[in-house]
């Protein structure tokens, strides 16, 4: 389960740090239904911003260890990130919870998705002529990704949580789906013991960045578990 924590790193601005994008705007205004609908130029142009941060970010090496993992077990990333990071590194199976900033979608038919890595814009429109927002999940929308996620989380034995608050909800609340035995490592520099958290027997807390913390736990993993299924 990554966060905003191991993109940061990467140079992709966080929201909720010091200097972070909600600084810059109104959280409501840039980041939900009632924002678009009141300016939607000015919510494509935040995207905008943020696509062309992201066309010139590299994966780091947290997300590269973790594709080590890939070739040990079976191995899910569940990311609160809408950058394709992990993708570019070579984690071949990625959920994201918040949706992905390389796609957009339709206003009027949320199934008409489409690949968009240039600038969006008022006149871009879907295959039925509606105009194209992107595709993420705004305050106030449901997390349509929310099930799957949780039904991952029942069948592991080890969660890792990288780079995340854990204060932003539902995502936050994934990890007590876990099953009670499972091993659970949160690695973040400010790490934040939310509720679920606090329930979790042996919870193991490496206050370290994920490019430090993610290297030496996924090789104390894979070194201590290889009898777990690939």
């Amino acid at each position: 389960m990554t966060g905003a924590g191991i993109s940061a790193e990467s140079g992709i601005r966080t929201f909720r740090e010091s200097g972070g994008l909600w600084e810059d705007h109104d959280v409501m205004e840039v980041a939900s239904p009632e924002g678009f609908a009141r300016n939607p130029g000015l919510v494509l142009e935040f995207y905008n911003q943020r696509r062309r941060q992201l066309m010139n970010a590299q994966p780091n090496q947290a997300h590269i260890s973790l594709v080590d993992l890939e070739s040990h077990f079976e191995t899910v990333i569940i990311t609160q990130n809408i950058d394709d990071l992990h993708e570019r590194a070579g984690s071949t199976n990625v959920l994201h919870l918040h949706g992905e900033l390389l796609k957009a979608r339709s206003t009027a038919d949320p199934s008409l998705v489409y690949p968009w890595k240039k600038d969006l814009g008022i006149g871009d429109t879907c295959a039925a002529g509606s105009q194209l927002r992107p595709d993420v999940v705004w305050f106030g929308e449901a997390v349509p990704m929310l099930e799957t996620a949780a039904r991952h989380l029942v069948d592991c034995a080890i969660v890792l949580i990288i780079g995340s608050s854990m204060q932003v909800y539902p995502a936050a609340s994934l990890v007590s789906f876990a099953p009670a035995q499972a091993e659970l490592y949160y690695i973040d520099p400010n790490p934040a013991i939310n509720y679920e958290l606090s329930m979790r027997q042996g919870l193991r807390v490496i206050a370290r960045p994920a490019t430090i913390g993610v290297p030496e736990i996924v090789s104390m993993v894979i070194e201590s578990h290889s009898e777990l299924p690939t």
